[in-house]
């Protein structure tokens, strides 16, 4: 049953996002707007629309959950692989898990982290910059 879901949500929500389906939803608005006036825009003519949006949008909502989860979770396994089989710091395998106040902590310090290395490459860049200039001049005087 999980597989049959998993692929009949993975293809409802290919062919929902295509500009076909678009075009036609388009299409079906426009004709109902049209339709108002042989119906007296009356009660039923808008019940017609409301009830066949909302019943769209309902299960769409819940294939289209069920789509992006997998994909998340598919993406998170991915990437903890990647940090398990690098020399990355192991604390990120799994921070989709941590708390808000967790996430926050761990991002700052990579931002700390970051300006670091940022400060050691200018620092790098500098040096090399003078030994390129003091080689240069070397072989000038040479």
């Amino acid at each position: 049953m999980d597989k049959f879901f998993a692929k009949f949500a993975n293809a409802t929500a290919h062919v929902a996002g295509t500009p076909a389906v678009f075009l036609a939803c388009v299409v079906v608005v426009l004709v109902w707007a049209v339709s108002g006036p042989f119906f007296g825009f009356s009660e039923t003519w808008q019940l017609v629309i409301n009830t066949g949006t909302t019943i769209v949008t309902f299960l769409m909502v819940f294939l289209i959950q069920n789509t992006q989860n997998r994909d998340g979770a598919a993406v998170q396994t991915k990437l903890d692989e990647l940090i398990r089989s690098s020399s990355a710091d192991d604390v990120f395998m799994g921070i989709e898990k941590l708390t808000d106040k967790e996430l926050e902590v761990l991002h700052e310090r990579c931002e700390q982290m970051a300006k670091e290395t940022q400060v050691t490459l200018q620092k790098t860049k500098a040096e090399r910059a003078k030994r390129a200039s003091k080689s240069a001049e070397r072989r000038r005087s040479a």
